[in-house]
């Protein structure tokens, strides 16, 4: 039985041939006798696992030695405080709001930082369209200036990350890269700090991966708790409280999984940004030549991870959506906050799950023409 397309925005689908290997070793784990969710996290056996999946992400993501990479709890979500409790100082922290993500981060570094500045927004399009940064106006001296690189719920993606220096400012960059990481190479020189939760392209929910510039660790506020504060977690090497441990095995399950992928001559991240543009190209070729579907965003930062689109007649949306499941095409619905539809189609979405959604959707548009 063919397994169906999970479209889901996350937790999102895992490779099967992740879940086969972790299947085959759930009971025993390379002989140990234990599963990997039993082990200690200070065991000789976990922290091989552990040691595995630290340098797959860093030859994965081509990650410079001096950035540190932290395994965290708490998701993207939590990252929001976290990022602000260890990097904000006296200056304030600059915002550009893209989405829904991005205006959730300010409001949450509020409630931590001195000062909060928006120095770009895209809300007077309806978040439809990225502010240039030629626009952008950074503050004098800020902690940091945190985007949201791609808006799960609006389908918003940077496809180059700004370059501050270029806007006059020496703020770090810091980069929610929850809903595109591992998707496309990351240009480090650009980046202070980067976080994603795991369970969108990565593995299974429950573990935030952070990628943070070694300049930037130590300042972290007084009232920053210990097991979130940077330089704790990254001197005791992920360990300073109990880590997510079945989460880290799956996430290094999966950057062996993607190191392997290859497209002609491109390998890995290569390779999966190839794969991922022809998977874009096809969904928004499809919807962008119908008469029933619409995408509202524009054409130059459409997200080639989240794929938000309407029916033009949205009394049909109960019926295109149990079509949908009839022909095992999962988790299309929309964003309570947007409505309409979306399909996420990270690394793990094999080009004939696109091709069999593009199939469906010029199917119910001809039966309802």
């Amino acid at each position: 039985m063919q397994r169906p397309y999970n479209f889901s925005a996350g937790p999102a689908a895992i490779p099967e041939e992740v879940l086969q290997r972790a299947a085959a070793e759930m009971l025993d784990w390379h002989g140990s006798g234990m599963s990997v969710m039993e082990m200690s996290h200070r065991g000789k056996e976990f922290l091989s696992i552990y040691e595995a999946a630290e340098a797959g992400l860093r030859s994965l993501l081509a990650v410079p030695q001096h950035f540190k990479i932290l395994f965290m709890q708490g998701g993207g979500l939590a990252e929001n405080a976290i990022v602000p409790l260890n990097l904000s100082r006296a200056a304030g922290v600059d915002f550009v709001v893209t989405g829904s993500w991005s205006q959730k981060s300010q409001k949450e570094a509020r409630k931590y930082a001195s000062e909060v500045n928006i120095v770009a927004s895209g809300e007077s399009s309806g978040f439809t369209t990225l502010p240039d940064p030629a626009s952008w106006t950074p503050s004098v001296g800020a902690s940091y200036l945190h985007i949201c690189s791609n808006e799960t719920i609006n389908g918003i993606e940077f496809h180059e990350l700004p370059d501050l220096k270029a806007l006059g400012s020496d703020a770090p960059l810091v980069i929610d890269f929850s809903s595109h990481v591992a998707s496309r190479p990351v240009d480090w020189s650009r980046v202070g700090l980067a976080f994603g939760g795991a369970q969108k392209n990565l593995g299974p929910a429950g573990l935030t991966i952070v990628v943070v510039r070694e300049d930037l660790i130590g300042q972290a506020l007084p009232a920053c708790p210990s097991a979130f504060d940077y330089k704790l977690v990254a001197e005791n090497h992920s360990m300073f409280n109990t880590p997510p441990t079945w989460g880290i095995y799956m996430a290094g399950l999966t950057f062996d999984w993607l190191a392997r992928q290859s497209e002609g001559s491109a390998r890995g991240i290569a390779a999966m940004e190839l794969r991922n543009i022809a998977k874009a190209e096809l969904l928004y070729g499809a919807i962008d030549n119908s008469d029933l579907y619409l995408n509202k965003v524009a054409a130059n930062c459409r997200s080639r991870m989240n794929v938000p689109f309407f029916l033009r007649d949205e009394s049909l949306n109960d019926a295109f959506l149990a079509g949908a499941r009839e022909r095992g095409l999962l988790q299309l619905k929309g964003h309570k906050s947007v409505g309409g539809m979306r399909a996420s189609i990270y690394n793990a979405m094999p080009l004939a799950g696109v091709q069999a959604l593009v199939d469906y959707l010029r199917e119910f548009e001809k039966t309802r023409a």
